[in-house]
């Protein structure tokens, strides 16, 4: 409530507000019924008193309306942006997080947290100004209850307090079934999200039935989950509403009676019935208030659990360091350590490289090379050791400005569902020089074009850009669907160049190219005099660092040229292996093209 207190603020006072006016329209009631109903029935009323009953009937629900509008009205505000203010909370927490605790949880609970656990969360502030005044209408209520006649007050409060019982025993029975149901949303969302996302495997290994069975499977645990819960609200819900029906019944009786023997007058009881008749639907109010707010604690829960991680960046804004002005970096890698869940991964890596030179990470599968990357880029944490950039420890090098500094290039190429301009540029507006071909003036679209078409020519993308209908305005699909695997790899190397990076770092990024077009990109990296480190397994690749760094288990055995390593008979397998591995993996790629161009 702090968050938008003035708002709330205002929806009590439309809450205030009509409780003054329903109490005050009963108490009215009463004095229409003894000074206007049954004198008419005697007689002639009176025309002014007549006049005045019905003016002031209009006043008190023209001022009710009023005060419901208030009430509604400034509750909804507060709710809708309360719901922005935890999403956009939510929404930035994702992003700093490291990327060793996204990997832990399910893509489809994350989208579950900012959907679903939000909107729940938030369902209790909706009921929130009424049901705390339902307590400001009971003192009203009782308070003129007991004026009227004790005995009534006396069973007002027996109905309340019956009715505090049953909703305390519901409360305590649901929670646990709710918390439940929520977690079975967040995984049936998950199960949504993986075939969607995976949804070339499904059709290609023939799993839409398998596929269809699973979702059937946790929907019906969740449908099962859902009706436990039902059948606990069909069993209080009627108690809850019949309750107060039950209480205005004796109430009459025993009105009726107090009426007989001349204790109250008939507009008291009049009073006193429409008291609870009003009092009814405000407690039902209560009664959802209550009921909703085991699940949406729940449901907070879980974003508090997200909302509690702290970010911790191997890269920090805390102690800015001076800018990286040199146009090549220089890296120093010292004994560094990186677990995962108590797996040593990283295991002292040690190793220097000199501002533009090119470095070959080589090693098998498992020795953490793409581990290394990620580490540099501070995509993930480090347990021990140090990463500089031009003698500056990583983590003291302002966030934005290393940012800037630095891109990698994954074998995964990852495109967005737009056009290729969209996906080089991601709206970067300040694109680094990398010769005087670069123009920084990006407010002018046309030098905004070229700058996008330098980067594709660099990365031997431009031709397959230009020939699509459309070239940098061309949709590519979501991930990239439209484009084959190495026309991705093309655009997802041209993004990471157009930003003018002083370390370029490629995660085996050129994997689905055409050797001889991974030739011309290596040729226009060189011209650049970028530093450059990248995870390699053809020997043209190998062939075209200037030094190989060998690592195996997590470990650097060797730092040399490729010449030097081939004296070495376990980097001589390794090689052999590669080149048999890409052998068969190009001769896949022909027979497919040679398939697809017959029509088989």
């Amino acid at each position: 409530m702090r968050a938008h207190f003035v708002l709330h603020v205002l929806a009590m006072l439309g809450a205030a507000g009509f409780v003054a006016t329903t109490v005050g329209g009963a108490w009215f009631l009463g004095w229409i019924t003894d000074h206007v109903i049954l004198v008419a029935a005697d007689g002639r009323v009176d025309s002014g008193t007549l006049g005045l009953a019905v003016g002031v009937l209009m006043a008190i629900s023209v001022a009710s309306g009023i005060a419901v509008i208030m009430r509604r009205m400034f509750l909804m505000m507060a709710v809708q942006r309360t719901q922005r203010d935890w999403r956009r909370q939510l929404l930035y927490r994702y992003v700093d997080l490291p990327m060793s605790l996204l990997r832990k949880r399910r893509i489809g609970e994350l989208l579950a947290h900012s959907d679903a656990d939000l909107e729940t969360a938030t369902s209790f502030l909706m009921p929130l100004a009424f049901a705390l005044s339902v307590v400001l209408l009971l003192v009203s209520a009782l308070v003129v209850l007991l004026l009227v006649h004790p005995v009534l007050m006396l069973i007002a409060v027996s109905l309340f307090l019956t009715l505090s019982f049953v909703s305390r025993t519901y409360i305590r029975l649901v929670e646990a079934p709710s918390a439940e149901v929520q977690q079975r949303v967040g995984k049936v969302s998950a199960v949504a999200y993986e075939s969607f996302d995976g949804a070339v495997v499904v059709k290609t290994l023939g799993r839409e039935h398998a596929e269809v069975e699973r979702l059937k499977a946790a929907a019906e645990r969740l449908k099962a989950q859902r009706i436990r819960v039902g059948r606990m609200r069909a069993t209080f819900e009627p108690l809850i509403d019949g309750i107060p029906a039950v209480g205005t019944v004796f109430l009459l009786l025993v009105g009726a009676w107090l009426v007989d023997r001349g204790s109250v007058s008939a507009g008291d009881l009049v009073v006193a019935a429409t008291l609870f008749g009003l009092l009814t639907m405000p407690l039902r109010i209560m009664g959802f208030f209550l009921e909703g707010m085991p699940r949406s604690v729940v449901s907070m829960d879980r974003v508090d659990k997200i909302l509690d991680l702290q970010p911790e960046f191997p890269v920090s804004a805390k102690k800015p360091a001076s800018k990286l002005t040199s146009k090549a970096l220089s890296l120093e890698i010292e004994d560094l350590v990186v677990d995962f869940d108590g797996h040593r991964v990283l295991d002292g890596v040690s190793f220097a490289v000199s501002p533009g030179e090119t470095v070959v990470l080589v090693g098998p599968t498992g020795s953490g090379k793409s581990t290394l990357l990620e580490a540099i880029t501070g995509l993930i944490e480090i347990n021990s050791g140090s990463i500089q950039l031009n003698g500056i420890p990583i983590e003291e090098v302002d966030r934005d400005t290393c940012n800037a500094a630095l891109a990698i290039a994954f074998q995964e190429a990852f495109l967005f569902a737009g056009t290729i301009a969209e996906n080089v540029t991601l709206q970067r507006n300040n694109p680094r020089r990398y010769d005087d071909s670069y123009n920084d003036d990006f407010r002018n679209s046309d030098i905004r074009n070229h700058n996008i078409w330098s980067a594709l020519t660099m990365a031997a993308a431009s031709e397959f850009v230009a020939a699509l209908p459309g070239q940098l305005e061309a949709i590519v699909g979501e991930r990239g669907i439209t484009l084959s695997g190495g026309q991705r790899q093309r655009v997802a190397l041209a993004r990471a160049l157009f930003g003018g990076p002083q370390l370029l770092m490629l995660d085996d990024a050129t994997s689905a190219v055409d050797p001889l077009v991974e030739s011309r990109i290596f040729t226009s990296l060189r011209s650049l005099s970028v530093t450059t480190i990248m995870v390699a397994y053809r020997m043209s690749t190998l062939e075209s660092g200037d030094r190989v760094v060998y690592l195996e288990n997590g470990r650097v055995l060797a730092t040399a040229t490729h010449k030097e390593l081939l004296q070495r008979a376990d980097y001589r397998s390794l090689v052999a292996a590669y080149e048999l591995q890409n052998l068969v993996r190009h001769q896949k790629a022909e027979a497919a093209a040679v398939a697809a161009s017959r029509g088989t």
